[in-house]
Protein backbone atom coordinates (compact mmCIF):
# COMPACT_ATOMS: atom_id res chain seq x y z
CA UNK A 1 0.00 0.00 0.00
CA UNK A 2 1.24 3.70 -1.16
CA UNK A 3 1.62 5.75 1.87
CA UNK A 4 2.57 9.29 2.37
CA UNK A 5 4.02 9.63 6.18
CA UNK A 6 5.52 12.40 8.29
CA UNK A 7 9.08 11.94 9.80
CA UNK A 8 10.66 14.21 11.97
CA UNK A 9 14.64 13.67 12.40
CA UNK A 10 17.76 15.39 12.39
CA UNK A 11 19.11 16.23 8.70
CA UNK A 12 23.39 16.68 7.59
CA UNK A 13 23.62 18.81 5.61
CA UNK A 14 27.83 19.32 4.92
CA UNK A 15 29.58 21.79 4.34
CA UNK A 16 29.76 21.41 -0.05
CA UNK A 17 25.87 22.11 0.13
CA UNK A 18 26.38 25.63 2.49
CA UNK A 19 26.64 28.10 -0.85
CA UNK A 20 23.28 27.00 -1.36
CA UNK A 21 19.47 27.92 -0.20
CA UNK A 22 19.03 25.97 2.92
CA UNK A 23 15.30 24.30 2.10
CA UNK A 24 16.67 23.19 -1.29
CA UNK A 25 19.78 21.44 0.68
CA UNK A 26 17.76 19.93 3.29
CA UNK A 27 15.78 18.27 0.62
CA UNK A 28 19.05 16.91 -1.50
CA UNK A 29 20.14 15.75 1.93
CA UNK A 30 17.07 13.58 2.66
CA UNK A 31 16.84 12.50 -1.04
CA UNK A 32 20.40 11.16 -0.71
CA UNK A 33 19.65 9.78 2.77
CA UNK A 34 16.40 8.23 2.72
CA UNK A 35 15.01 7.38 -1.27
CA UNK A 36 15.38 3.67 -2.13
CA UNK A 37 16.24 2.54 2.08
CA UNK A 38 13.98 -0.09 3.41
CA UNK A 39 12.85 0.51 7.03
CA UNK A 40 10.88 -2.37 9.09
CA UNK A 41 8.24 0.41 10.38
CA UNK A 42 8.09 2.62 7.22
CA UNK A 43 8.37 0.12 4.64
CA UNK A 44 10.44 0.93 0.92
CA UNK A 45 11.03 4.87 1.13
CA UNK A 46 10.48 5.95 -2.54
CA UNK A 47 10.50 9.72 -2.58
CA UNK A 48 11.13 12.74 -0.29
CA UNK A 49 7.75 14.93 -1.18
CA UNK A 50 8.14 17.66 1.08
CA UNK A 51 10.28 19.56 4.06
CA UNK A 52 7.55 20.72 6.28
CA UNK A 53 8.98 23.03 9.77
CA UNK A 54 12.95 23.90 9.88
CA UNK A 55 14.24 24.15 12.99
CA UNK A 56 18.15 26.11 14.14
CA UNK A 57 20.56 24.25 12.84
CA UNK A 58 23.95 23.14 14.87
CA UNK A 59 27.27 22.19 14.30
CA UNK A 60 28.65 19.27 16.49
CA UNK A 61 32.50 19.37 17.41
CA UNK A 62 34.55 17.06 14.77
CA UNK A 63 32.02 17.33 12.05
CA UNK A 64 31.84 20.51 9.21
CA UNK A 65 28.23 19.76 8.76
CA UNK A 66 25.02 21.56 10.01
CA UNK A 67 22.56 19.54 11.73
CA UNK A 68 18.90 21.17 11.16
CA UNK A 69 16.12 19.64 13.75
CA UNK A 70 13.26 18.84 10.17
CA UNK A 71 9.87 17.58 9.58
CA UNK A 72 9.53 16.04 5.87
CA UNK A 73 7.07 13.96 4.02
CA UNK A 74 7.66 10.22 2.82
CA UNK A 75 6.44 8.50 -0.28
CA UNK A 76 6.36 4.81 0.94
CA UNK A 77 5.22 1.44 -0.12
CA UNK A 78 4.76 -0.81 2.88
CA UNK A 79 2.91 -4.11 1.81
CA UNK A 80 0.37 -5.35 4.32
CA UNK A 81 -0.84 -8.97 5.19
CA UNK A 82 -3.82 -10.16 2.82
CA UNK A 83 -3.99 -7.08 0.71
CA UNK A 84 -4.46 -7.27 -2.66
CA UNK A 85 -2.43 -6.47 -5.11
CA UNK A 86 -2.06 -6.97 -9.21
CA UNK A 87 1.67 -7.04 -11.09
CA UNK A 88 3.42 -8.81 -13.87
CA UNK A 89 5.22 -12.12 -14.10
CA UNK A 90 8.89 -10.69 -14.37
CA UNK A 91 10.16 -14.86 -13.67
CA UNK A 92 9.22 -18.08 -13.82
CA UNK A 93 11.23 -20.60 -12.46
CA UNK A 94 10.83 -24.28 -11.03
CA UNK A 95 10.10 -23.24 -7.03
CA UNK A 96 7.83 -20.33 -8.48
CA UNK A 97 6.87 -17.17 -10.26
CA UNK A 98 8.67 -13.61 -9.31
CA UNK A 99 5.80 -10.84 -10.07
CA UNK A 100 6.61 -6.98 -10.14
CA UNK A 101 4.13 -4.72 -7.66
CA UNK A 102 5.28 -1.32 -7.89
CA UNK A 103 8.53 -0.79 -6.30
CA UNK A 104 8.91 -4.64 -5.15
CA UNK A 105 8.81 -8.21 -5.98
CA UNK A 106 6.93 -10.45 -4.42
CA UNK A 107 7.40 -14.31 -4.60
CA UNK A 108 4.35 -16.84 -5.58
CA UNK A 109 5.83 -20.76 -4.42
CA UNK A 110 4.97 -23.40 -7.18
CA UNK A 111 2.36 -24.73 -4.32
CA UNK A 112 0.75 -21.42 -4.34
CA UNK A 113 -0.17 -20.71 -7.75
CA UNK A 114 -3.26 -22.52 -8.17
CA UNK A 115 -5.71 -25.16 -6.69
CA UNK A 116 -4.89 -27.73 -9.27
CA UNK A 117 -1.56 -29.85 -10.14
CA UNK A 118 1.01 -28.13 -11.65
CA UNK A 119 3.65 -29.11 -13.76
CA UNK A 120 6.96 -26.89 -14.63
CA UNK A 121 8.05 -26.92 -18.47
CA UNK A 122 11.48 -25.88 -17.97
CA UNK A 123 12.30 -25.18 -21.79
CA UNK A 124 9.21 -22.71 -22.29
CA UNK A 125 9.21 -21.54 -18.41
CA UNK A 126 5.40 -22.42 -17.99
CA UNK A 127 3.67 -23.30 -15.39
CA UNK A 128 0.28 -25.31 -16.80
CA UNK A 129 -2.38 -26.81 -14.83
CA UNK A 130 -3.53 -31.01 -14.98
CA UNK A 131 -7.26 -30.04 -14.54
CA UNK A 132 -7.67 -26.87 -15.38
CA UNK A 133 -5.20 -26.26 -18.33
CA UNK A 134 -4.81 -22.96 -17.17
CA UNK A 135 -0.90 -21.58 -17.92
CA UNK A 136 1.29 -19.08 -16.51
CA UNK A 137 3.82 -17.54 -17.88
CA UNK A 138 6.30 -14.39 -18.07
CA UNK A 139 4.87 -11.41 -18.62
CA UNK A 140 1.07 -12.55 -17.64
CA UNK A 141 -0.62 -9.70 -15.57
CA UNK A 142 -1.53 -11.07 -12.41
CA UNK A 143 -3.83 -10.85 -8.94
CA UNK A 144 -2.51 -12.08 -5.81
CA UNK A 145 -2.35 -11.97 -2.18
CA UNK A 146 0.24 -11.03 0.08
CA UNK A 147 0.95 -13.87 2.89
CA UNK A 148 3.95 -13.11 4.29
CA UNK A 149 6.26 -9.85 5.03
CA UNK A 150 10.22 -9.89 6.44
CA UNK A 151 11.52 -6.39 6.28
CA UNK A 152 15.05 -6.10 7.47
CA UNK A 153 17.73 -3.51 7.11
CA UNK A 154 18.69 -3.99 3.55
CA UNK A 155 16.38 -6.66 2.35
CA UNK A 156 12.63 -7.30 2.08
CA UNK A 157 10.75 -10.88 1.16
CA UNK A 158 7.32 -10.76 0.03
CA UNK A 159 5.19 -13.99 -0.09
CA UNK A 160 2.31 -14.29 -2.44
CA UNK A 161 -0.66 -16.39 -3.12
CA UNK A 162 -2.57 -17.37 -6.63
CA UNK A 163 -4.77 -19.76 -5.56
CA UNK A 164 -7.87 -18.35 -3.63
CA UNK A 165 -10.34 -17.96 -5.70
CA UNK A 166 -10.72 -14.78 -8.08
CA UNK A 167 -7.10 -14.92 -7.52
CA UNK A 168 -4.29 -15.28 -10.76
CA UNK A 169 -4.06 -14.90 -13.60
CA UNK A 170 -6.44 -12.15 -15.33
CA UNK A 171 -7.32 -13.85 -18.40
CA UNK A 172 -8.05 -17.24 -16.70
CA UNK A 173 -10.72 -15.09 -15.53
CA UNK A 174 -12.14 -13.38 -19.08
CA UNK A 175 -11.47 -16.57 -20.73
CA UNK A 176 -14.32 -18.25 -17.89
CA UNK A 177 -16.73 -15.57 -18.62
CA UNK A 178 -16.64 -15.85 -22.34
CA UNK A 179 -17.30 -19.71 -21.90
CA UNK A 180 -20.22 -19.26 -19.21
CA UNK A 181 -21.64 -16.96 -21.75
CA UNK A 182 -21.72 -18.84 -24.68
CA UNK A 183 -23.30 -21.57 -22.60
CA UNK A 184 -25.84 -19.17 -21.60
CA UNK A 185 -26.21 -18.10 -25.22
CA UNK A 186 -27.04 -21.38 -26.45
CA UNK A 187 -30.44 -22.43 -27.95
CA UNK A 188 -32.93 -24.19 -25.08
CA UNK A 189 -36.15 -25.81 -26.34
CA UNK A 190 -39.06 -24.54 -23.58
CA UNK A 191 -40.56 -28.21 -22.36
CA UNK A 192 -44.14 -28.60 -24.30
CA UNK A 193 -47.08 -28.30 -21.47
CA UNK A 194 -48.94 -31.15 -20.45
CA UNK A 195 -52.23 -31.57 -21.93
CA UNK A 196 -55.29 -31.75 -19.46
CA UNK A 197 -57.71 -34.71 -19.35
Amino acid sequence: MYKIVTVHDKVRVPPKMFGSNREDAIKKSLEERWEGLIDKRLGVILSVISVGDVGEGNILPGDGAIYYPADFGLLVYHPEMHELVKGYVIDVTEFGIFIRVGPVDGMVHVSQIMDDFVSYDPKNAVFTGRDSKRILKEKDLVRARVISISMGASQYKIGLTTRQPGLGVLTWFEREKRKAGSKKTEKVEKPKPKKKN
